[in-house]
């Protein structure tokens, strides 16, 4: 007997491990992209430094969520994989290089500036897969009887191209508030300086993705478009959101524009889940319909409720102890 909706409740998990991946990756992948416009090799020491004692701590939430994934919606990763490979392997391609240069950077002399641009086109890299692999999942896959029979190419469209722009500017931003609340002098100025027009590309390339959307697929426009319903209350927030990070940039406030962005990310997220929702494999195969074996989804859960609350302490743990300013010259390395 079935006495909870394991489905429903793994689509919680599996969301929730995605968006706190999104949130927590997505500022030192930002400052990755924005390696080098930096104003000096010092700043980029610092802005470095200020990532490396988190970075992979916060890639636990991609292996959560993918593991989750495979296990609770295997059908998922039949019809993504054979759909996604490409931009999946750029993904994990970049980041593996700016993982690597993480480490090799600061031992570097002579050959330092190739890291400095592994580090960067590893960020750059892995921010435009995750954009265009979202635009892939919005535009739908071309299946029959639970199998992807579309090209290899069919996710590289001018829609996900613009999404993985749209990822691009959105990291940057997330980058840009987390040095001017981590670092100081010249470094965070020099933040304060392109949060803005960072904030202004961001507006512009989701306002475009937002009209366009609707016309990618009918359900999303139906979902809208048909009545006015409480769901607007999203994009209101997330204006409200950009609203606040062009406030607490002009009032110089540290810390706000960083939550304020998180915040414009969160409310983007739920209204891309609610576009889709319930379906995991669009246009056709709702998330019980992809769902695993209820006694497999019942025992992994099991394991989960023990993994999850370790996580979250010991990445809490991690932020506190390494809270407060990273200052030119001192760091983790």
């Amino acid at each position: 007997m079935e006495l909870f909706d394991l489905p429903l409740i793994w689509a919680f998990i599996i969301g929730f491990g995605i968006i706190m991946y999104v949130l927590m990756d997505g500022f030192d992948l930002g400052v990755g992209i924005l390696f080098p416009f930096a104003p000096s090799e010092e700043s980029r020491d610092t802005m470095m430094n200020s990532v490396a004692p988190v970075w992979d701590g916060n890639e636990t939430w991609l292996v959560l969520g993918g593991a989750g994934l495979l296990a609770a919606f295997p059908m998922v990763y039949s019809i993504f994989l054979p759909a996604l490979y490409i931009g999946v392997f750029l993904l994990l391609a970049g980041l593996i290089f700016r993982g690597v240069a993480f480490e090799f950077r600061f031992k570097a002399r002579t050959s330092r500036y190739l890291w400095n641009w592994a580090f960067a086109g590893g960020s750059t890299l892995a921010a435009f897969a995750q954009g265009a692999v979202v635009g892939a999942y919005i535009q739908g896959f071309e299946t029959a009887n639970g199998v992807y029979v579309g090209g290899a190419l069919d996710w590289l469209t001018p829609f996900t191209v613009l999404t993985g722009l749209g990822m691009l500017a959105g990291y940057a931003l997330l980058g840009s508030t987390w040095l001017i609340m981590k670092t100081e002098g010249r470094l965070q100025e020099w933040a304060y300086r392109i949060t803005l027009p960072l904030l202004a590309g961001v507006l512009v390339v989701f306002g475009i993705i937002s009209v366009w959307t609707p016309f990618v697929d009918d359900l999303v426009r139906g979902r809208w478009f048909s009545s006015l319903t409480v769901i607007w209350v999203l994009p209101v927030l997330t204006l409200l959101c950009a609203f606040q990070i062009f406030r607490s940039v002009r009032n110089r406030f540290e810390g706000m524009p960083f939550v304020a962005t998180m915040g414009l990310f969160i409310f983007t997220y739920l209204g891309l889940i609610v576009s889709r929702w319930p379906y995991v494999v669009p246009p056709d195969y709702t998330l019980w319909d992809a769902a695993s074996a209820y006694e497999s989804q019942l025992f992994l859960l099991l394991g989960l409720l023990f993994v999850i609350p370790i996580v979250l302490v010991y990445t809490a743990w991690t932020y506190w102890v390494f809270r407060g300013k990273v200052r030119a010259g001192e760091g983790y390395h």
